[in-house]
């Protein structure tokens, strides 16, 4: 029987499911005209050679297939669902970007995205791509924008609240899964975002509207659009989009100077035994976690696997993503993730939206320069973390940081030391518990050490 995703059941056009291992779509009978109209206007084709939309085949129905069946699709297979209050700026701007262009591209085929959720975007090959295929509709003359207020909710409001408040906003999108209410937006904007134009009309104006009309009455959106009127407002609303900006400069650890941390040759030996032990056990799917900028992510991707690179830091992440994007890297998806509380199952019963640890699945965890921030800024039992580190992956490289470590003197310089199990032999002692250490390796000019540690097999 297929396994429905549970973020795929309120679109009566179709559903996702997993049998066997493998996504599936089923197109029904309702969404067949839709789908069959993108298949024919060359809008899939065109979407697809620009990397906008995900690849997909038509395959044989199952043999349990539905009665209101009408198509299979197997689309091609993302290596990580993320979500948008795991984004940076940037990955929410592109995302914002890529939606608008979707719908002129659309418009332009004689089709309407009938829906801009943030969450049918996926960052594939390091480019936002749209994933829901049954996304489309009929363009019908006159007719508004269906998707125009969840735009403005999902992309432009988070957006602003992120360029003229704080780029860490950009976290409520995790308390408002629909996307952020037009009314507290425009509340919390201070007044010099209402000097520019896209945002008093797509913001300011549209919240007003909603709350005149939130007792029932036919919206204004309900009057009669031209197919020009609709190119218009695609062309406030990226104006708009495109002059939001977080530049990322004076965090703590997007600035972090790792070779500050080491003595002579202690980096470079880091990178030369990370890359030995990747290179031995060939991960297909890593994780690194406090990843910063991803130097180490990409010696992972330069062993072959496929990285998801997680940091605290909105700087980090956002200067991380911008290597990506100029480099035109495909192997890396950097995220912004807090491991003290990361993202939960949520949605309708709690099922719409996973939590990271169901999404686990590397082969490989990477956590360097790690430990110390959880264990001391964060008071985490090193058991704790230890076991929280063996439900994500069988396989682990970690590094331990000592007391005498100039970060870790840092971190208790303004707090008593309640730590007693913090150091080499309680570590190892700890970790022991869940994982077999395999081979550890000491660093030249300091008292650091890598671990390379298998878990163990009752522990899985």
């Amino acid at each position: 029987m297929a396994d429905v995703l549970g973020g795929s059941f309120r679109d009566p056009a179709g559903f996702v499911y997993r049998h066997a291992g493998v996504v599936y779509r089923q197109v029904n009978d309702v969404g067949s005209p839709d789908y069959q109209a993108l298949m024919d206007s060359g809008l899939y084709a065109e979407l697809v050679k620009a990397a906008l939309l995900i690849r997909h085949e038509e395959v044989p129905a199952p043999a349990d297939a539905a009665p209101d069946h009408a198509k299979t699709l197997r689309p091609e297979a993302v290596e990580f669902i993320s979500y948008p209050y795991e984004w940076c700026f940037g990955q929410l701007r592109d995302a914002a970007l890529a939606t608008l262009e979707i719908q002129r591209r659309a418009l332009a085929r004689g089709l309407s995205l009938k829906d801009a959720n943030a969450y049918n975007i996926q960052f594939h090959r390091g480019k936002p791509v749209l994933i829901d295929t049954l996304s489309f509709e009929r363009y019908r003359e006159g007719e508004p924008w269906v998707a125009y207020r969840q735009f403005c909710q999902h992309f432009l409001a988070p957006l602003a609240l992120m360029h003229y408040r704080d780029v860490r906003l950009g976290e409520w999108s995790r308390l408002h899964l629909d996307g952020i209410p037009l009314d507290l937006a425009a509340e919390l904007l201070p007044m010099r975002a209402w000097l520019r134009l896209s945002l008093w009309m797509n913001l300011k104006l549209h919240a007003r509207s909603q709350r005149r009309h939130a007792g029932g009455a036919a919206p204004a959106s309900a009057t009669r659009v031209s197919k020009t009127g609709l190119g218009n407002i695609l062309a406030s609303l990226e104006a708009g989009v495109r002059k939001l900006r977080f530049e990322p400069g004076g965090s703590e650890w997007s600035d972090y100077d790792a070779e500050g941390s080491y003595g002579d040759g202690g980096l470079e030996e880091k990178k030369a035994v990370v890359a030995r032990w990747l290179g031995e056990m060939a991960p297909h799917r890593v994780w690194d976690l406090g990843a910063n900028t991803g130097d180490f992510s990409r010696i992972a991707c330069e062993a072959g696997a496929r990285v998801v690179a997680f940091d605290v830091d909105p700087g980090a992440v956002e200067r991380n993503y911008r290597r990506v994007r100029e480099a035109g890297e495909t192997a890396l998806l950097p995220l912004r993730i807090d491991l003290c509380n990361p993202s939960p199952a949520q949605g309708f019963a709690h099922r719409e939206r996973a939590s990271l640890v169901e999404r686990a699945g590397p082969d490989c965890v990477l956590a360097l320069a790690l430990v110390h921030h959880l264990a001391i800024s964060n008071n985490l039992p090193l058991e704790r973390i230890a076991e929280f580190l063996a439900l994500l992956s069988p396989r682990l490289v970690i590094e331990f940081v000592p007391k005498g470590d100039p970060r870790v003197e840092t971190l208790l310089a303004t707090r008593p030391d309640i730590f007693p199990e913090y150091q080499r032999e309680g570590f190892e002692r700890a970790f022991s518990v869940y994982f077999e250490i395999e081979e550890a390796a000491a660093l030249p000019g300091s008292e650091r050490r890598l671990y390379r540690m298998l878990r163990r097999a009752h522990r899985a």
